[in-house]
């Protein structure tokens, strides 16, 4: 798999180094994850890498195409691999979690805007907010007086 992101980094003409590909790997296996989680991801492997080196990575990275920084409101950025397509994401409000949504048209944009004010419009970006099936399963301050009582 590492032939395959050296790849990508040379055509984009980026050097390939190992906290490329490093950081490359962290977001293939935990997508959505915030800059102190591919910290924390790249210097399990590689423990000399710097956090400067990291953040200069994932510009690098962003900047080029191959990374792509995501932000729904109120969060911390986040970052993903899964690039060249247009997917939405469905966050949840309890825990956070974050997932991809495929487009639901089927061909970017997937949504026309009403008016688009002269704009060429080529992507569109939507947040599904609402609860997880584990935040929607685990226990509630609700259930746990309604049970209580029931006893």
């Amino acid at each position: 798999m590492s032939s395959d992101f050296e790849a990508q980094l040379r055509a984009v003409s980026l050097r390939v180094t190992r906290p490329r590909l490093a950081v490359l790997a962290a977001l293939r296996d935990h997508p959505h994850v915030d800059t102190e989680t591919v910290i924390a991801l790249v210097r399990a492997e590689h423990p000399t890498v710097s956090h400067q080196a990291v953040y200069d990575v994932l510009r690098a990275l962003t900047d080029a195409g191959l990374v792509r920084r995501i932000q729904p409101a109120g969060t911390n950025a986040r970052y993903e691999s899964r690039v060249g397509d247009n997917h939405h994401h469905v966050v949840c409000r309890s825990c956070g979690a974050i997932a991809d949504v495929d487009c639901a048209v089927g061909h970017a944009p997937c949504l026309t805007a009403s008016d688009d004010h002269g704009f060429v419009i080529d992507q569109a970006e939507v947040v599904f907010w609402g609860i997880c099936p584990e935040c929607a399963a685990g226990p509630t301050p609700e259930r746990s007086v309604s049970s209580e009582g029931s006893r």
